[in-house]
């Protein structure tokens, strides 16, 4: 091999070792995956051609964006403006795509969410009798402003009702007996568990590869939405008893969850084999409002201390993400959240905190997704951009669409998903799930 590579060297010694490796170990890989080099020797007739032309076949071949959705939990209107936001964001997608039955379940291929964000992503991604959601997003929204007009707004829609006896009733007859097995993408809704100390994250991808891991989806609301300052710890069980956790609400844990979905799709080679890097991804953050607690008021109490945790947690995982895309942040990234300042200005966070009348919040959520779009910025914290949430949110469906469509004619597929055995599993390690490519 050492007398392969000295015939292949030039004679000058200024040549630099590692470019010619390089550039062998490009032409193998271009060879091996896409055929575009046919010369079995590597000789010096190898570099008369630009390694740029020989490695022309790659930018032919696109292996797609893997689509993430990830909702916050908390918030100033907890749950009610990320709500607003899917339904706009589904009726882009419905006008746009001229198909007047498409669901945001439809144009993502992840959905994770914390606290009343992981309510929301259950009632969207959760399958319902006739293979599709449950819930469109205009009846998830309204299903929350429902709930909302039950109880005193200023215990915050999952507080008093979802933090409650009576939330255990409510998720009951809305879920039933489904379980995680039931979810119609890859769904992540976190939790923290006091049993061990440590953040538990719900997942279609562990429900299937292992029996222990499987809940149901009224349990699973359960724990990412219940309150520590209003009812405690929640006890529950897998669906097999195998698995016990006393859980807390997931906001706790990881408020803003796109972290924790971004690195499971980089890690799960198994259903995301061709996402390599966030330049696959496309993915939407939806905020709930930020509060204006400590604005004006010092002696906040501590479920709103709590929150304010909550919302610079978020903040934290914006910024890092933000850094994460770095070049491609603007066309592979769009964070939707109203500032806390502004909502204050425009008198916004108190109609909020006062208000339980369907159009009022409503209203509220509308001006808060027409404000000016607020992005992260490196090292300089965060700046008001000239387009609005509205314009982000219709801009970036734009790329949803596009995605779907390149799929169809896609010769790899860029998801592959597991689905439910329809068999009983006895074990994971003997019962192997079925494929279905997206």
């Amino acid at each position: 091999m050492a007398a392969v590579l000295a015939s292949t060297m030039p004679d000058d010694s200024s040549f630099d070792v590692d470019k010619l490796t390089y550039e062998i170990f490009s032409i193998l890989e271009n060879k091996f995956l896409f055929g575009g080099y046919d010369d079995p020797k590597l000789s010096k007739n190898t570099h008369q051609v630009p390694i740029q032309e020989q490695l022309k076949p790659t930018k032919q071949f696109n292996g797609g964006k893997v689509r993430i959705l990830s909702i916050d939990g908390g918030g100033a209107t907890n749950g009610i403006l990320a709500a607003k936001s899917l339904t706009y964001l589904e009726s882009c997608l419905r006008r746009k795509s001229g198909n007047p039955n498409a669901s945001v379940s439809d144009y993502f291929d992840v959905v994770a969410g914390s606290g009343s964000g992981g309510v929301l992503a259950a009632l969207l991604f959760t399958r319902g009798k006739n293979g599709r959601p449950m819930f469109t997003a205009e009846e998830a929204l309204n299903f929350l402003v429902k709930i909302n007009k039950k109880m005193n707004r200023s215990q915050g829609v999952f507080g008093k009702l979802f933090g409650s006896a009576k939330a255990e009733k409510v998720f009951a007859k809305t879920f039933g007996e489904l379980t995680l097995k039931d979810t119609i993408k890859s769904a992540l809704i976190p939790c923290y568990d006091l049993s061990t100390h440590a953040p538990f994250l719900f997942s279609r991808a562990d429900a299937l590869e292992m029996d222990g891991y499987d809940f149901k989806m009224s349990d699973v609301c359960l724990a990412t939405s219940a309150d520590p300052t209003m009812v405690g710890a929640v006890d529950m069980r897998s669906v097999d008893k195998r698995t016990k956790i006393v859980a807390i609400d997931g906001g706790i844990a990881m408020n803003n969850p796109t972290a924790a979905a971004i690195t499971h799709v980089l890690n799960n080679k198994q259903e995301f084999p061709l996402c390599n890097g966030v330049e696959d991804l496309l993915v939407v953050s939806l905020g709930n409002g930020e509060s204006d607690f400590g604005y004006q008021n010092q002696n906040s109490t501590p479920a709103r201390f709590v929150r304010i945790a909550g919302e610079g947690a978020s903040d934290m995982v914006d910024q890092a993400v933000s850094m994460a895309f770095g070049n491609c942040r603007t066309s592979n990234y769009v964070r939707i959240q109203a500032n806390g300042i502004i909502a204050k200005k425009h008198g916004i966070a108190d109609k909020s905190m006062k208000s339980n009348k369907k159009a009022d919040l409503l209203a509220m959520t509308a001006e808060m997704l027409a404000q000016k779009n607020v992005e992260s910025v490196l090292f300089e914290g965060k700046k008001i951009v000239e387009s609005t949430n509205f314009d982000k949110l219709e801009t970036f469906t734009g790329e949803l669409i596009k995605e779907q469509e390149r799929r169809k004619t896609s010769i790899l597929p860029t998801v592959v998903l597991k689905q439910n055995s329809p068999s009983p599993r006895t074990s994971s390690a003997t019962t192997l799930s079925t494929l279905s490519s997206y």
